[in-house]
């Protein structure tokens, strides 16, 4: 008898429990060989007083078995709650989501009969790193993070995921026209990692124009890797446009651990009535078999879900008149399902698992630190007395050192000197100090300027240094400079 796989599974809120219930019944009836650890996780702890959704006890679950299949959940609105499927991500070092999303004309209706892509989505970093502060009375700040090492991983991961499964093509999205350091590094990895893989096909898009030719010929794309927001946004788009967001599956990738999920939230409207699509759930399901080195289960499941599909047995969200035989609820469905375990699809593509692709393991190359020279600072203040020519006015003359007022802007607008009267401000400043020809400062200089500052009255909410690495200016221009 085969050894059963300890996995962790929560059955969370809304249609949680329903579309679990419904997917572990599929995957006993298909001989999945698995040890289940059950958690409680979602709202029922967050209302107990858990900020973080989850007990302690359930972290050593997930550490001991290292394998969770999750149900949505749902994270109360308001202040003081973490999402905690991006705790989840980041506790576990979950880098990567890997979201395919695959059209299944004529039996689920869709524009885009031939669409079949995979999107994989950088999971740890970008503005989901949470790091938000109320600034100023008018101003708040969420900071995007994005690293080398972060990148280097999702980047290599799009790679060798394309190289394993046969794809032939990678295609990066960013927005480095405009964020030139942080997505200007996505991108840069992008190209340096590109050229290790010559077999197959690179390209790059701007987010914008990229998310529209997503949605119009989503058939130009094969594997799609991005930050962490777009990867987000862009991967319920395409599952929409592929048929239906109720139909996608997604697994989160990390080096120890991963976790299986699908894509849609809790709808706690629909829960308790037997309506839900356990699509997502159980496609989810069937990545972690293939994870869990039962791909031979997972290929029966995914052929018998395949099969019912195209036997027109259909939940509410996807039924359609003249194509579907048949409504049925999400218990049925599973029902469905497991009654065509060992069939196989005759019109759709039947799901093959390649019992040899091993897991990917990343390693990061190892850089010589970067020379690093201080140029300046940025001090930032909250100040709400007149315009940009009087501010500028009365702190021209506050320098130490070598430093000196450069320019101040306004929400990323350089407002002085020579701004426009036109321009809107709010109470946030960003004021520029820098030494003549770009010489060095030390810290000490930064420390005298900013008591200099203090010492008149103005209110400094947080400064950022200016470095030259290598010699190249690692800040950006003020708009407009």
């Amino acid at each position: 008898m085969s050894t059963k796989t300890p996995i962790t599974v929560a059955y969370g809120d809304g249609i949680g429990p329903e579309i679990m219930t419904a997917t572990l019944n599929v995957l006993e009836a298909a001989g999945a060989q698995l040890a289940i650890e059950k958690i409680e996780i979602g709202e029922k702890v967050y209302l107990q007083g858990h900020s973080a959704g989850i007990l302690p006890e359930a972290w050593e679950s997930l550490r001991r078995t290292k394998v969770f299949l999750k149900a949505p959940i749902t994270t109360p609105q308001g202040g003081g709650f973490k999402s905690l499927n991006v705790t989840t991500r980041k506790m576990l070092g979950l880098y990567a989501n890997i979201r395919p999303t695959i059209s299944y004309h004529p039996y689920v209706a869709t524009k885009h009969p031939v669409m079949d892509v995979v999107i994989v989505r950088e999971n740890e970093e970008d503005l989901y790193a949470g790091i938000e502060h109320q600034q100023t009375d008018e101003v708040v700040q969420c900071l995007k993070l994005i690293s080398r090492p972060g990148c280097e991983k999702i980047v290599r991961y799009a790679f060798e995921y394309a190289r394993l499964h046969n794809r032939k093509k990678v295609t990066c999205f960013t927005k480095d026209n405009i964020m030139k350091l942080t997505d200007g590094l996505f991108h840069k990895v992008f190209d340096e990692i590109g050229v290790e893989y010559p077999d197959i096909e690179k390209e790059h898009w701007i987010v914008d124009i990229g998310a529209a030719k997503l949605a119009d010929t989503p058939e130009l794309f094969d594997v799609i890797v991005m930050p962490n927001l777009y990867g987000d946004i862009l991967s319920d788009v395409a599952a929409q446009i592929a048929g239906s967001v109720g139909l996608a599956g997604s697994a989160n990738i990390g080096d120890q651990c991963a976790m299986f999920e699908a894509i849609h939230g809790s709808a706690p409207r629909r829960a308790g009535q037997n309506l839900a699509n356990p699509s997502g759930l159980l496609l989810g399901a069937i990545q972690m078999l293939v994870h869990i080195r039962q791909p031979e289960v997972a290929e029966k499941v995914h052929n018998a879900w395949l099969k019912t599909i195209e036997d027109g047995i259909h939940t509410y969200d996807i039924f359609q008149e003249g194509v579907s035989k048949q409504k049925v609820g999400t218990k049925e469905f599973a029902e469905a399902i497991i009654a065509r375990l060992g069939q196989k699809p005759e019109k759709l593509k039947a799901a093959s698992y390649n019992k040899e692709i091993p897991a990917i393991k990343i390693n990061l190359k190892e850089y010589a630190p970067a020379k690093k020279e201080l140029k300046g600072v940025d001090v930032f203040l909250s100040w709400k007395k007149g315009s940009a020519q009087q501010l500028g006015d009365q702190i021209k003359s506050i320098t130490f050192g070598k430093l000196k007022l450069n320019m101040i802007t306004n929400r990323g607008i350089k407002v002085y000197p020579d701004g426009l009267p036109e321009t809107f401000c709010t109470d946030h400043w960003r004021c520029r100090y820098k030494a003549d020809n770009e010489q060095n400062i030390d810290y000490a200089d930064v420390i005298g300027l900013l008591t200099a500052v203090n010492s008149q009255g103005f209110e400094i909410i947080k400064t950022e240094n200016l470095y030259h690495l290598d010699g190249q200016a690692a800040f950006s221009l003020g708009q407009g400079q």
